[in-house]
């Protein structure tokens, strides 16, 4: 039985994105007793962490807008199922300055090459200085989504997804693991370790807390890990991840006795501040490989970066 699509209940927004991020959408509740008469006062109590001055300011200056694109007046009676956008006021964040790379391009996918310290996607303190923000921003690309995240402080491969119809498939590949992805590492080299071996724990995240951990019960994660290449005291390695946990790479090379050259939560937590941008942690998605859902085409794509502490061991910490 073919499924009819759901009726849009949204209607599209009437602002378009700011520096890639999309404007906050709020439709308004039906009425209750307790309803504010105006949607001013609505907006203080639903916004209430912007403050009075801020919402005051917004609505004099025409922040907030219908469907139709229209400014709130201040004094707009409350109306309920009134669409309403804005931007939000986004706080200043230390520019990544370094640039992604576009590895591939077509109608459906676009694959980006990030630089570490840039998030995939916004969250928390970084908005704008993500590779989903300035990709959309710089490319003229609003639809544009990630089919699957690379942490922030991990340089590499990311897929992205062009035309919203093909999302779905492309999601479901990272979620049914039918995409092989390689990763490169920089760690201690250890001659007594026998590699290569496959590492299999149970890792959690809990909220709040920044790392993740290894911690009792059923594996939930395996990893394979095996030796590249070998320098004095610093070794070279493949990383082949067969589940996607939180830090779950980092986790296992830390279990090792390897932890990461670069790595500020293992073994220990630190809190570089976040315009410190000389000691990039030394982990490269290297590859992602997969069969793309609409053509059949098996893709490879590799990353053109390299790791610093590899080619400059003594001046690494200058940037990645």
């Amino acid at each position: 039985m073919t499924r009819r699509p759901r009726p849009r209940t949204t209607p599209p927004s009437p602002l378009p994105q700011h520096l890639g991020i999309a404007p906050v959408h709020l439709k308004l509740p039906p009425a209750q007793d307790d309803t504010p008469p105006t949607v001013h006062a609505y907006l203080l109590e639903r916004l209430a962490a912007a403050g009075p001055a801020t919402i005051d300011r917004m609505l004099a200056a025409g922040a907030f807008v219908t469907a139709d694109g229209t400014p709130l007046p201040p004094d707009a009676p409350y109306t309920p199922g009134l669409h309403l956008w804005f931007h939000r006021d986004l706080p200043p964040e230390p520019p990544v300055p370094y640039p992604i790379d576009v590895v591939h391009r077509d109608d459906r996918i676009l694959v980006a090459d990030k630089p570490h310290f840039l998030a995939t996607t916004p969250r928390g303190t970084h908005i704008t200085q993500t590779a989903l923000a300035r990709l959309r921003h710089d490319l003229d690309l609003p639809d544009l989504t990630p089919a699957h995240r690379l942490d922030r402080l991990t340089a590499g491969l990311v897929l992205f997804v062009v035309d919203p119809t093909a999302r779905g498939a492309y999601q479901n590949l990272f979620r049914d693991r039918h995409v092989h992805k390689e990763y490169e590492a920089l760690a201690a080299y250890e001659p007594g370790l026998a590699l290569p071996r496959t590492l299999r724990s149970r890792i959690e995240k809990t909220p709040g807390i920044i790392a993740a951990r290894e911690v009792p019960g059923e594996p939930n994660s395996e990893s394979r890990v095996e030796l590249l290449d070998q320098q004095g005291t610093l070794a070279r390695y493949r990383l082949i991840p067969h589940t996607g946990r939180t830090h779950q790479l980092r986790v296992h090379m830390n279990a090792l006795g390897l932890p990461i050259l670069g790595d500020p939560y293992f073994p220990t937590l630190t809190d570089p501040a976040p315009d410190d941008f000389t000691k990039p942690l030394q982990l490269l998605a290297r590859s992602l490989e997969f069969t793309d859902p609409f053509t059949g085409i098996q893709h490879r794509f590799a990353s053109r970066r390299t790791l610093q502490a590899w080619t400059d061991p003594q001046g690494w910490a200058t940037g990645p």
